[in-house]
């Protein structure tokens, strides 16, 4: 018997990442890191067609090591631009190298950025108990209040519903729909 799941994991590639990763709490720092670009990388666009260009951006920006991309210049912003395996929109790029630098100031404030960002949620994952996907809001005043934060810090991408999706990913916030099977599991 299939399991029941969120709406939006109805792909191989969705139903993989659903069921593996979404929303279960994450506390490594460069994973973080990659998710904060990835979901930067992913405004506008589908997330699909960004799990499908991860393992690009995996190796395009050296495997999210945040000291590597912070060092990044024109000549390695040029080499981005032109691959077709990531999204080549230079904002995006170039907010991808300044939130390393800001990463790494945000780390060496608070140890971890793990520590930094999950006091937003007290530390602790919210658990939500959504009946359908259109209760799900787009932000929160928590996501909110993580963009003001990340702003003043020189983030950029990095808006309250960037930062909702982030939160989702990461597992700060668990909105898997309650007839989900992972919504117990995370």
């Amino acid at each position: 018997m299939t399991p029941t799941r969120c709406p939006w994991a109805n792909t191989p590639l969705t139903i993989a990442y659903h069921d593996a990763e979404w929303g279960v709490p994450l506390h490594d720092d460069q994973r973080l890191f990659e998710f904060l670009i990835l979901e930067g990388a992913q405004a506008g666009l589908s997330w699909e067609l960004i799990l499908r260009k991860r393992d690009a951006y995996r190796q395009a920006f050296d495997n999210f090591d945040p000291a590597k991309i912070a060092a990044y210049d024109h000549a390695k912003t040029a080499q981005l631009l032109a691959n077709p395996g990531i999204i080549r929109n230079r904002l995006k790029i170039a907010a991808a190298i300044g939130n390393a630098q800001a990463f790494l100031t945000a780390q060496q404030e608070h140890g971890t950025f793990d520590a930094y960002i999950w006091q937003f949620v007290n530390g602790a994952p919210i658990k939500n108990a959504w009946q359908t996907p259109s209760d799900i809001p787009a932000s929160t005043p928590q996501s909110a209040e993580m963009s003001r934060q990340l702003r003043r810090r020189n983030f950029r991408f990095v808006g309250p519903t960037i930062c909702y999706a982030f939160m989702q990913a990461t597992g700060m916030v668990n909105d898997h729909t309650t007839n989900c099977h992972r919504h117990h599991q995370v």
